[in-house]
């Protein structure tokens, strides 16, 4: 047959170990070389075991043949599923023919610890004083078993109030990273499981677990807060082993267990490290070691209610980054050039005498002057010392911590430093490479790499504002900016789904969303900002087709329109409350009236009524008519009320600034025959600053979409291009790696702007990055059809590219859009992945001028219809791939 089964996924991940969903989603991608495939049926089928599954016998699970062209998020619905059970699963696929395919490789699942009762072992904390007002050791506690009989299975299920990291025999277990991640933890808090079959021996094992303060109890929030969760780290822990024989051992954190501390001598998310390799304790977590002096623990009385599993992502290391240059600033400093804003910390390697300590310090940037520069980073440290053992050449990265930077400055490193002794390595939430964005333009290329790895330094377990400063918080309103830029460039599904559960977890009593998620600051209800809990699960689910995030998040989405509604009350205008506003827009402070200020009191009633829009939509795909259809009507007495307040009878919006004419347009407020007018203007505000934007967090996202939309492509391209500041460009330009939190962080003159908040790694104005995928390439899923079930490719040329090419590897496939122009003639590339199917437009051309792979378009086996729309040719096409040429007027 000429299709195959591959990238088996449950809940988005490749066999899952220890999930909770009791419901879970089964997803495959359908292998073909051939044009217009479809699946028509398939077969799933769900075993304990692999040799059950092969055999078909004593299933958990038979779907049967089901007539369904679904391939994505296929809802388990067999036997009721129990805590640690393994499931082995593989489908087959029906083509257009019915013609059924080889039954798939096995994938697997398995579930966790799934009711409270489960968890035999104690939460235990160190019987170690400690003044948990500031930075304290990490504490380390350790136990012994003894394994009777050989291993079958054995899984470590494990938590702490701090982070932790875990090691069985002198074996680190597994590669996660800042562990149990980041939650609301009053609300859930995260256990991860893992395999540990290998790292037992018959006879007597050790345990050891290192706890370090992290964001439970370690400097949080920018106002010097500790202990926000709580003051004392501690420790879950249960290892369920199952042996040969079939008996079964469980070994559990209690009060039997050591503890002591080590060589970290204080870790902490902002500051850094310290750490004392006289100080290591040889063999710690090995049987035999030697722990008379250690002291004991005590049990800590703490929730199992919360307890959940990762519904997430974890953080690993992801890549490695060499220095380019070392550098000797005019004030003597020693200073490393990674060549690139990246997030994680420095390897170190080092030899030396005992006793010598080397600090490591971070920065961004480096002066006018080319000295090292820290003042942006306000009160965190970002630094990481380290003491000699002596003897043998030392290699050394830190732990419970991690920094943001460009440079790195060495003091106290014994000898002469090489290139060879700083390694950078990069740490990010797991999320998958998905996307792919190239042209002709070089500049552009530069910007979507900044975008990339602004994306990378800021998705460290929640999507942060920043990753260097005393900040790094769960800003929603940066979150609801990108998110569709995020979902293009990597495989964000899960790591936003966690986010959420966060989201509805914090949210307040009265429906208001927190300004940051986890919510450590306790603000909440800025427009733009809250309304990330209704635009982050819409873009999941337009770009996922997970149906399932829109139900989870429902009520937390109708909380927070009904508190906007409470907020406009009768008048349906949004002017209470704090917000805000326009973040970081253009603002001048001579009187010449340069200064692009939106009224707060605009933009809050927009987002009213667009989140409103977005309520609707979903109750109307959830089947809650009746919900609906009061969305509907308070849609419309909000665009009435809006219109009446800001708009004027010629299409004049109150402020006149660029940001109130893209909210408008962009959420369709203004009445049909008022928009066109309203696009002038907007076209006008961005000539009259000599082609360069004004708007901030808010209207960034959308200003080029809404030129686009309204017939002022060459004005958006305008924008995409201006190298000089604001724009784009302009920090490309000044030499930047990662998108800036303002437009002009360093300024024309080289000199910074208020370091009181000038992040250099910050990436809410790269959403840019929709519209490059959206517009330029033309890659756009259809809503009627989420998840790219039907695919929109209506690239768009202009700007003076020459070619533009992007690959996006959606849920169904990798789709294709390249295109070159030259000369007049127009070629495009499209790749359509199988069992989906693809709009096509050609723009400023006729049919007859058409050809695909050089045949009339009447010929070409996959292309269903294709028509003439005004100047575009619209073709309708099955999966494959397809090469389109024509005469183009562009």
């Amino acid at each position: 047959m000429s299709i195959a089964i591959k990238n088996l996924r449950c809940e988005y991940k490749k066999k899952p170990l220890g999930i909770d969903v009791l419901k879970p989603r089964l997803s495959w991608k359908i292998k073909s070389d051939k044009r217009g495939v479809t699946q028509t049926a398939y077969q799933i089928r769900v075993a304990g075991d692999e040799k059950a599954l092969a055999e078909g016998s004593g299933l958990l699970w038979d779907s049967g043949k089901v007539a369904s062209d679904q391939s994505i998020h296929c809802i388990y619905d067999g036997d009721d599923l129990k805590s640690s059970q393994r499931c082995c699963w593989q489908v087959r696929v029906w083509d257009g023919g019915d013609q059924p395919s080889e039954w798939s490789k096995t994938a697997s699942w398995e579930m966790g610890l799934l009711d409270p009762s489960d968890w035999k072992a104690s939460w235990v904390h160190p019987d170690i004083e400690e003044d948990a007002s500031t930075s304290q050791p990490a504490q380390m506690l350790r136990t012994t078993f003894a394994v009777d009989g050989n291993v079958k299975s054995a899984r470590a299920y494990i938590t702490s109030l701090g982070l932790y990291e875990m090691e069985l025999n002198g074996q680190r277990v597994g590669d996660q990273l800042l562990t149990p991640g980041w939650t609301s933890y009053r609300n859930h808090i995260q256990y991860q499981t893992y395999d540990v079959t290998d790292h037992l021996q018959s006879g007597e094992n050790a345990i050891g677990v290192s706890l370090g303060d992290g964001w439970y109890r370690g400097f949080i929030g920018f106002q010097g807060q500790r202990n926000f969760y709580g003051d004392k780290l501690a420790l879950l822990l249960q290892i369920q082993i199952t042996c040969a024989d079939g008996s079964v051992q469980t070994v559990i954190s209690d009060e039997n267990w050591k503890s002591a501390t080590g060589a970290i001598l204080k870790s902490d998310i902002y500051n850094g490290e310290s750490y004392d390799a006289r100080l290591e304790k040889a063999g710690w977590s090995q049987a035999g070691y030697n722990d008379g002096d250690w002291a004991g623990v005590q049990i800590l009385d703490h929730s199992k209610e919360i307890l959940v599993a990762p519904a997430g992502v974890p953080v690993r290391k992801i890549g490695e980054v060499k220095p380019v240059e070392i550098i000797h600033t005019p004030a003597g400093e020693t200073v490393f050039d990674m060549g690139q804003n990246m997030v994680g910390w420095i390897r170190l390697k080092v030899q030396g005498e005992a006793g010598t300590t080397v600090t490591i310090k971070h920065a961004e940037v480096l002066d006018q002057a080319g000295n090292f520069y820290i003042t942006n980073l306000r009160s965190a440290k970002q630094t990481v010392e380290y003491t000699l053992k002596g003897g043998e050449e030392e290699v050394f990265e830190p732990h419970f911590t991690f920094q943001g930077f460009r440079y790195v400055k060495l003091e106290g490193y014994p000898g002469e430093p090489t290139l060879n002794s700083l390694t950078g390595v990069v740490i990010h939430s797991d999320t998958k490479p998905t996307g792919n964005f190239e042209c002709s333009h070089p500049l552009i290329n530069q910007l979507q790499q900044n975008i990339i790895w602004g994306q990378k330094g800021n998705f460290v377990d929640v999507p942060t504002d920043c990753p260097q400063r005393d900040e790094r918080l769960g800003w929603t309103g940066d979150a609801q900016v990108f998110v569709k830029t995020a979902t293009f460039n990597m495989d964000v599904a899960a790591f936003f789904t966690k986010w959420l559960k966060d989201v509805a977890a914090d949210q307040k009593e009265d429906g208001s969303i927190a300004h940051v998620v986890p919510d450590v600051l306790g603000g909440a209800g800025s427009a733009a900002w809250a309304d990330a809990g209704l635009i982050v699960p819409w873009t999941i689910y337009l770009q996922y087709g997970d149906k399932r995030i829109l139900e989870h998040q429902y009520d937390s989405m109708a909380a927070w329109v009904s508190y906007m509604e409470k907020q406009a009350g009768d008048t349906y205008l949004w002017t209470t409350g704090g917000h805000f506003g326009d973040w970081l827009s253009y603002n001048s402070a001579d009187s010449s009236g340069t200064s692009a200020i939106t009224d707060k009191d605009l933009i809050a009633t927009a987002f009213f009524a667009y989140s409103t829009d977005i309520l609707e939509r979903t109750a109307r795909i959830l089947g809650k008519t009746d919900d609906a259809e009061k969305c509907s009507g308070l849609l419309a007495k909000v665009k009435k009320a809006f219109c009446e307040e800001f708009v004027t009878p010629n299409s004049r919006l109150a402020p006149n600034t660029q940001t109130a004419y893209v909210v408008a347009l962009m959420f369709d407020l203004l009445p049909e025959e008022q928009r066109a007018n309203a696009a002038e203007r907007l076209v006008e505000r961005v000539r009259s600053r000599g082609n360069h934007l004004s708007t901030g967090f808010v209207g960034t996202p959308y200003l080029c979409h809404v030129l686009s939309r309204f017939g002022h492509l060459d004005t958006a391209y305008d924008l995409l291009n201006q190298e000089t500041y604001p724009s784009w460009l302009y920090p490309v330009k000044k030499g930047a790696t990662t998108i800036w939190e303002r437009w002009d962080g360093i300024k024309p003159n080289g000199s910074f702007q208020d370091a009181g908040m000038n992040s250099y790694n910050h990436y809410a104005y790269g959403a840019i990055g929709e519209w490059l995928y959206g517009v330029v390439a033309g890659i756009s899923a259809d809503p009627e059809a989420p998840g790219y079930k039907h695919i929109l490719i209506q690239p768009q040329p202009g700007g003076g590219l020459s070619s533009v090419r992007a690959e996006f590897d959606s849920m169904h496939g990798k789709i294709a859009s390249a295109w070159t122009l030259s000369d007049g003639k127009f070629a495009l590339s499209v790749t359509i992945p199988p069992n989906t199917s693809a709009t096509v437009s050609l723009p400023k051309t006729s049919l007859p001028q058409i050809t695909e792979s050089g045949h009339p378009i009447a010929d070409v086996e996959g292309i269903s219809c294709a028509r003439q729309e005004g100047d575009d040719v619209i073709i309708e096409l099955g999966s494959g791939q397809y090469e389109f040429s024509c005469n183009s007027s562009k």
